[in-house]
Order: C-alpha cells, then sequence, then structure tokens
C-alpha cells in the first residue's frame, strides 16, 4: 500500500517547478485529488495544488465553504479583471506566514472536472483570490514571492525557520 500523502513545504523543489498539464483523467489523478480533499480538510484550508501534496501536476482543489461545493480544477486556464486589491493571505505549505497580497479581484476560470468535462465559472472576492492563489501553485510562484518588502522583513524569522527545519539552513 501506498504511504499517505502530506502536506509539501516550503523550500521543496516541487513547490517551485511549473506543473505539468494532466494527459488524461485517471484513476491515479482521482486518487491524488481524494488525498488533496483529504488533507485541505484536514489543515483547515481552502485550497489545495497538487504540488502541495508532492505531485507536479496542474491540478488544484477547493473546499465546500462560503456556499460553494467542493471542486477540483484540471489544467485550470484564469482570465482576471478589476483594480488590484490587497488581502491577507496564508498558504498550507508556509504555515505561520501571513502577508496582504495584491491581486484583482474577479476571475474566470476555465478547467476540467474528474469526469473529463470542461466547465468554466465567474466569482469576484474570496474565490477569485483562491483561484489566483492555487494556480500560483501550478506556476511555481508562492506568496513569499509576491509579498512587499516590509511583509517580507516580518516573516523573516518564520521564513527562517521552515528553511532550517527542511535542512536548507542559507536562504536564496
Amino acid at each position: 500500500m501506498a504511504a499517505e500523502r502530506g502536506i509539501v513545504f516550503h523550500p521543496s523543489p516541487v513547490l517551485r517547478q511549473k506543473a505539468r498539464p494532466v494527459e488524461r483523467v485517471d484513476g491515479f489523478v482521482a486518487e491524488l485529488v481524494r488525498d488533496m480533499h483529504r488533507l485541505a480538510r484536514e489543515y483547515d484550508g481552502i485550497g489545495l495544488a497538487a504540488p502541495q501534496a508532492g505531485e507536479s501536476l496542474r491540478i488544484f482543489v477547493t473546499c465546500a465553504l462560503y456556499g460553494e461545493p467542493e471542486r477540483v480544477f484540471i489544467n485550470p486556464r484564469l482570465e482576471l479583471k478589476g483594480e488590484i486589491v490587497g488581502g491577507e493571505e496564508g498558504c498550507l505549505s508556509l504555515p505561520d506566514i501571513r502577508a496582504e497580497i495584491m491581486r484583482p479581484p474577479q476571475a474566470r476560470i476555465t478547467a476540467i472536472d474528474l469526469e473529463g468535462n470542461e466547465f468554466s465559472l465567474e466569482r469576484d472576492g474570496i474565490w477569485a483570490r483562491v483561484w489566483q492563489h492555487e494556480f500560483d501553485h501550478l506556476e511555481g510562484t508562492l506568496i513569499i514571492d509576491r509579498m512587499r518588502p516590509l511583509d517580507r522583513l516580518a516573516n523573516r524569522r518564520a521564513l527562517r525557520d521552515l528553511e532550517r527545519s527542511a535542512g536548507g539552513g542559507r536562504g536564496r
């Protein structure tokens, strides 16, 4: 039996890779999605991207919250609109690190579901932000890359502790 997946923490290299497209939705993908939903719920997340579960694939999930059902987004594409606004974000792969991240407030997403069907959704507010955050993971981008200098300074110790606990010792 395979080992149970867990959350992958910074500075794991999988978090910095541009994730590969999913070629076909099969049993492996379905199992990965089940694990991702489990991990997101277990760690009180709103969403989780496949690289955070150790798989460099273009998949992310969102939890059933704020009137939305649990969803999976395979090979997502995003279109963003609106004046950029700030909002506080955290990340399961960067525990104890929070910062104001600037993002457009509206998003349209097109993706594939577990049955292989393409769908599109449009949201603003929290869901537009969550989709952008998770999409960033598929591009190898973390919130620490989007932080303002003051937030980077405020989170320096937590970031250094994460890197040390992973054996990273030295930052970039």
